[in-house]
């Protein structure tokens, strides 16, 4: 705890180099908003509107360096990304979009938008450091250095713990999604050279999608939409790479089906694409076992052998078993011939990194000291 003389002079100091900006201005303009639909809502209007998915714990941010340093900052902040996808979806709606304009065109407001207000926040955050350095250098009492540098510290320390929680939970949530949207049909509906009689069906239990999918097991590298070639059609797939293999499937869309996932609750930080497939109450269905990345082979395909066949920017992959035998393979055509060039980088260089974490494995094993049979 910082002692409170000692605090009453670090605020004041940081207060007279523009730290806190025009804080009276900023909570004016924040009360426009969290109380103006406080007010409608007290009246039965936007009742549906979640005040804390909306603002979080806006009203309570300290600007003061006080307890748990950066504690209300690190909750707002956890919050934010969610908070911006939720109103995305607030604003198509015509009740909620004349309470914004009412809002931001208060003379008060001085015609801050409310995502400006939300990001506030943020950016003054990341500012500290800088700031805190900057009054570091031009104080002139020794006592205050030292106090001012251990609060810069510890402000970039909670800086980075923020920033990992941040990415861990957008990655959380990501993978919670991909595990509802990915179907992993059976052996004898993947394969129809497979015959399984219905009283031997429950021998066969798939590995569940929460551990495959799993965000502690796993990493999405890269994603995206392409077309796969078969003998009579093409197909509208989308790839899954992974830090350890390759997913195709199936995109399946269901216009017709009527209330389907809030689009509130899609996580943000899907890509456009799956976000469309969710809102139509769609699915990725698994096209093949997934593809070890050791067991992929990636190969350009030349446009002379590909134009008479309607083929662009193709490219094909293989997946071979431990004896170097195809076991699968998948023409792809890619919408551009830049896409189909990151395609093949990104899954090349995925390759070459989970072959060095193997054999970066073989070696810590072979290299590990042996235990002497006598301890």
């Amino acid at each position: 705890m910082i002692p409170w003389i000692m605090q009453r002079k670090m605020n004041s100091n940081i207060a007279r180099h523009g730290l806190y900006g025009n804080k009276k201005t900023s909570r004016k303009q924040q009360k426009i908003f969290m109380n103006t639909l406080k007010y409608l809502q007290t009246h039965e209007y936007l009742l549906d509107v979640d005040l804390w998915r909306l603002f979080a714990n806006l009203e309570e941010l300290s600007q003061y360096f006080r307890g748990s340093l950066c504690q209300s900052h690190q909750i707002y902040c956890l919050n934010y990304s969610a908070a911006v996808f939720y109103l995305e979806s607030l604003r198509q709606r015509n009740d909620f979009g004349i309470y914004l304009k009412w809002c931001e065109q208060n003379e008060q407001c001085r015609r801050l938008h409310l995502p400006e207000l939300l990001v506030a926040p943020l950016h003054r955050l990341t500012r500290y450091p800088l700031l805190l350095k900057n009054i570091w250098k031009r104080s002139t009492d020794s006592t205050e250095k030292i106090m001012i540098y251990s609060i810069k510290e510890k402000v970039e320390k909670s800086i980075r713990d923020l920033e990992g929680k941040v990415k861990w939970l957008d990655n959380f949530q990501k993978f919670r999604h991909l595990q509802e949207i990915i179907v992993w049909p059976p052996l004898w509906d993947r394969d129809k050279r497979f015959f399984i009689p219905e009283c031997l069906k429950h021998i066969f239990k798939e590995h569940m999608a929460e551990s495959i999918l799993s965000p502690t097991n796993r990493h999405l590298l890269y994603e995206g939409k392409l077309t796969l070639a078969e003998s009579t059609r093409f197909l509208d797939v989308y790839l899954f790479l992974f830090d350890d293999f390759l997913l195709v499937t199936k995109t399946k869309r269901n216009k017709k089906k009527v209330g389907g996932s809030d689009s509130s609750l899609i996580c943000h930080s899907l890509t456009p694409e799956l976000q469309t497939v969710i809102k139509e109450g769609g699915s990725c269905t698994v096209l093949d076992q997934p593809i070890p990345l050791d067991r992929l082979v990636v190969k350009s395909i030349d446009p002379l052998h590909m134009s008479a066949f309607g083929l662009r920017n193709a490219f094909l992959i293989q997946h071979e078993n431990r004896y170097q035998q195809c076991i699968a393979a998948f023409l792809l055509q890619a919408q551009t011939e830049n896409i189909k060039k990151t395609w093949m980088t990104q899954i090349t260089s995925a390759i070459s990194c989970f072959i060095k974490r193997q054999e970066t494995k073989k070696i810590s094993l072979f290299t590990s000291p042996v235990e002497s049979s006598e301890i």
